[in-house]
């Protein structure tokens, strides 16, 4: 009896090509199966159910039956061939084949992508830089402002003055353009900040002086690029009525301030508190920045290619991100989808590091064999409760309900990766001066 003949090709370091041929015996017999399958649900006129000749399925069910065979066969020894070779296969197969011929030999053809084979290189004795940025005093104080902006109140101006930058206006307008009115361009009651580039560019600059109930003609230029395509590269005519100015009214002092938290019984415990968030967040931004240059100088030193359907995974879940986070900040759902498309190509260059970063850390683990246990899950989802501020058993049964463990292995799996290279590179500690965050 003669053996499946089996080939396999290297195209390129992530690209292979298996080559099969079946014997006529083994078709043949799949083919018989399939044929007899066929035959007892196949219903026609003047046959008994499951007492129709060969012959007559033949002529009615060779294409469905032939199909079914190639099908069958093709899912049978590809994977057969994966196995026995060892093969890890990351995309799946493009298929030729010819067909099935009585009395032949049945060939056909398998090209998938797999990881590329290599040795990871250069990842112990690393030199590298990790920045100590101090909390000073005044990004305390820039922090405790910012809270402040964030619990000020809206009031109105009641004094007789002119807007200035930051104010806050109600107020309708109606656009023309060359002397003719649309609705796109008309509104009332609109709640605009002078100053927060909301609207049309040179539009919120040209309200800057205007009093209660007062009315002012603006003249604007709308971008070339606008959306609405009529308006674009166009001047528009504002007539503008300002119905009321609102400004922002800041906690008086330090004690009207912490009566919006109730875990503060001073201002010094709420001070104490803002310096160790700081300084936790420039722990966390040291520790990115840090990975993120262990990364760089892995891929400069392993040069190795990433499988494309890899990368066009991951372009894929930028894009559906970028979609996401659009539709959260109120964008229309086709205007999303439109311009996460158009992010395809912009993505690439960092889907690849992302890819190659994942390959990498996972290459470097199986070297050191390092390994997950019960235990580091364990500690690692203690450390995100503690972190997030969540209770650790609806923590862990999300996680597991989810079906999020997977990840959740190899989240802890590349911190042990990162763990072991800095306990075995020579660091640098670099202070750097916290330019703090803006005010706004």
């Amino acid at each position: 009896m003669s053996q499946v003949v089996v080939k396999l090709e290297e195209l390129s370091p992530v690209k292979k090509k298996l080559s099969l041929e079946i014997p006529w015996d083994e078709v043949k017999n799949e083919l018989d199966a399939v044929y007899h399958d066929v035959g007892k649900k196949a219903r026609l006129k003047g046959f008994r159910p499951g007492k129709i000749p060969r012959k007559v399925l033949e002529t009615y069910f060779k294409d469905q039956a032939e199909g079914e065979t190639t099908t069958n066969i093709v899912n049978k020894y590809y994977w057969q061939a994966l196995e026995e070779k060892g093969i890890v296969p990351v995309s799946r197969p493009d298929i030729t084949q010819e067909g099935i011929k009585e009395n032949t030999n049945f060939s056909f053809t398998a090209s998938f992508e797999t990881e590329a084979e290599f040795e990871p290189k250069n990842y112990k004795g690393l030199d590298l830089e990790k920045e100590e940025v101090k909390v000073t005093d005044d990004d305390v104080r820039k922090r405790i402002d910012e809270i402040r902006h964030m619990f000020a109140t809206m009031e109105e101006v009641k004094e007789d003055r002119e807007s200035v930058q930051g104010d806050f206006v109600v107020m309708d307008f109606e656009g023309t353009l060359n002397g003719e009115a649309y609705k796109e361009l008309k509104a009332e009651n609109y709640f605009l900040e002078i100053g927060s580039g909301r609207f049309v560019p040179g539009f919120e600059e040209q309200l800057i002086g205007i009093k209660k109930e007062g009315k002012k003609e603006i003249k604007v230029t709308f971008p070339a690029d606008y959306h609405e395509s009529k308006f674009a590269g166009q001047e528009v005519v504002f007539n503008v009525e300002v119905k009321s100015i609102r400004e922002k009214k800041l906690p008086e002092n330090d004690e009207n301030l912490i009566k919006n938290f109730e875990k503060y019984n001073s201002f010094e415990d709420f001070k104490n508190d803002i310096r160790a968030s700081l300084e936790e967040k420039n722990q966390q931004t040291a520790k990115v920045n840090l990975q993120n240059s262990i990364m760089e100088k892995l891929i400069k030193d392993n040069d190795f290619e990433a499988p494309p359907s890899l990368v066009e995974r991951q372009i894929y879940y930028m894009m559906a991100d970028t979609q996401r986070r659009m539709i959260s900040a109120g964008i229309d759902g086709d205007q999303a989808m439109e311009f996460s498309l158009k992010m395809h190509d912009k993505f690439k260059d960092d889907a690849e590091k992302i890819v190659k970063s994942f390959l990498l850390l996972r290459k470097i683990a199986e070297k050191e064999s390092f390994t997950v246990k019960e235990t580091d899950i364990e500690e690692y989802l203690q450390y995100l409760a503690v972190r997030h501020k969540r209770d650790y058993e609806s923590l862990k049964k999300m996680y597991e309900e989810e079906g999020k463990k997977d990840n959740l292995k190899m989240e802890i799996m590349q911190k042990k990766v990162f763990d072991f290279i800095e306990q075995n590179a020579n660091i640098k500690t670099v202070e750097k001066k916290d330019t703090g965050m803006e005010v706004k």
